[in-house]
């Protein structure tokens, strides 16, 4: 089954800050699934008469409308009008009546996907007619609070970038759920967010009150206490915040995320999901020596490698050979950038590194080894982003291997010059083009033939470990590109 990012990737030409929307999207839907109950489906536009399934989520809180898989189908405008009127009309659209499907009615809706003004994906929500409900005070309040999400959806201010809003670890609906109108009080609280409050000592209904003091009041440390109230009192304000961890004067341990709620820009109070977690933080603390092992092990890796470093250093001043002196610095600096891979995954805990924060790191490196002999300058370009482990340390060689050989082979010495890295990424690529404005590449020069250490080096790690490309060419303008290619599909 192809991932959400592969079908974008294969069937669209969106931007990576546009696939990186529609990951937001999809790690929130599950709670407007439940709020709403009803499936999810995320389409994206073929043709003006066509339209992908790249995504679905089901309700855990009623019967689905899809039992079976519906990624990668594709619907014309004809079977689901609403999808190409959503894009055109920048608005939910909604069927006047329901469609069979499966021998079940469905009720479907059309939610554009926003993001700067312009639509990239459109959500439909479909909702099994099959079970009557009776209204309740904890239905009407979910679907008064999907109703005020989707819309905030469609005007493009929901979900938010900043801050990280932890979604995969944070409460679902189904593990409490309170409305607060926009004074801060509570309008409506389910009954597991009721239970959480009681086993936090507060023992009467929550309807009425306001929400943020009586919090601040029920957690033990006060910097805690004082950190939820300002984050309940900040959704209110239309901020999103972070999840956050509490423990109650009574030991409880509760989750909690604030979501602001402001359908078309004005303020209609804000949702709080919380969670009791007392014994799963119990368990918990038995799975954290593993992680801090990890990190541990990386931290010492980093450790012995420039205590490697430090030794070819020695070595270096202490031969009198001008080519083993050379050869020695190389090593120095490939141990060095290897060493910096280990030193961010030191301090990670899900073995994915900021590679931005790493070639931040290793471009001053070189520059100060490249001011020494000439008066070339290096700078970054474009966001490389966050990848997997097991890429970041042969990506990081690479760079460091291409940017050296700019420096060596480019400029003479003494000779000024500029050397920029530049990255783009979308969702099935990562494109890396370093490019100089130096004296270009020898006549009849070949990648594959070249007898040049640093660059095997390179064609070695591209092929085995990047599965890659690569190519070496000259600029229209007089200098060299090298321009690389790096898959970010999972491998498989």
């Amino acid at each position: 089954m192809s991932t959400l990012t592969d079908l974008l990737a294969e069937h669209t030409k969106l931007s990576g800050a546009a696939v990186d929307h529609l990951q937001l999207v999809v790690a929130e839907w599950q709670l407007l699934s439940d709020l709403s109950f009803a499936d999810f489906l995320m389409w994206v536009p073929l043709d003006d008469r066509e339209f992908l399934c790249v995504a679905q989520a089901r309700p855990t809180t009623a019967p689905t409308a899809h039992p079976e898989d519906v990624v990668g189908s594709a619907v014309d405008v004809d079977e689901h009008p609403q999808l190409r009127r959503a894009i055109t009309e920048q608005r939910i659209c909604r069927e006047e009546d329901p469609r069979w499907h499966l021998g079940v009615p469905v009720r479907r809706e059309a939610i554009p996907v926003k993001r700067n003004d312009e639509v990239i994906a459109v959500l439909s929500r479909n909702t099994n007619l099959a079970v009557p409900r009776v209204p309740s005070p904890l239905e009407i309040s979910y679907l008064g609070s999907a109703a005020d999400l989707c819309q905030m959806i469609s005007d493009g201010t929901f979900p938010t970038t900043e801050p990280s809003p932890d979604v995969h670890t944070s409460p679902r609906v189904g593990d409490g759920l309170i409305r607060l109108d926009a004074s801060g009080a509570v309008v409506f609280a389910s009954p597991n967010a009721l239970s959480a409050y009681h086993r936090m000592g507060h023992a009467s209904d929550l309807v009425g009150v306001h929400l943020a003091p009586l919090t601040r009041s029920l957690i033990g440390d006060p910097f805690d206490a004082t950190e939820v109230a300002q984050r309940i009192r900040a959704a209110l304000d239309g901020q999103p915040s972070m999840r956050i961890e509490a423990e109650s004067r009574r030991g409880a341990a509760v989750l909690f995320r604030a979501l602001p709620l402001r359908p078309r820009g004005s303020a209609a109070g804000a949702l709080v999901l919380c969670r009791d977690v007392t014994e799963v933080r119990r368990r918990d603390r038995a799975l954290m020596s593993k992680d801090a092992t990890i990190r541990e092990i990386h931290h010492r890796v980093k450790n012995n490698l420039q205590t490697v470093a430090a030794l070819l250093r020695l070595q270096s001043r202490r031969t009198s050979s001008e080519e083993a002196r050379e050869a020695l610095a190389e090593s120095v600096r490939r141990v060095t950038s290897i060493a910096l891979v280990h030193e961010t995954l030191s301090m990670s805990v899900d073995e994915r590194v900021d590679l931005d924060e790493v070639v931040d790191k290793v471009i001053p490196m070189m520059s100060d080894v490249a001011a020494t002999e000439s008066q070339v300058v290096v700078r970054r370009d474009g966001p490389f982003g966050i990848v997997p482990a097991e890429l970041a340390t042969p990506l990081v060689m690479v760079l460091t291997e291409l940017v050296q050989n700019a420096f060596e082979h480019a400029y003479a010495a003494g000779q000024r010059g500029e050397v920029v890295v530049h990255a783009e990424r979308s969702a099935k690529w990562l494109d890396v083009v370093i490019s100089d404005d130096g004296k270009g590449l020898p006549q009849g020069f070949s990648l594959e033939r070249t007898d040049r250490l640093g660059l095997q080096i390179v064609r070695t790690l591209v092929e085995s470990e990047l599965r890659g490309s690569l190519s070496l060419r000259r600029r229209p303008k007089g200098g060299t590109e090298a321009v690389l290619r790096v898959p970010l599909r999972a491998r498989r």
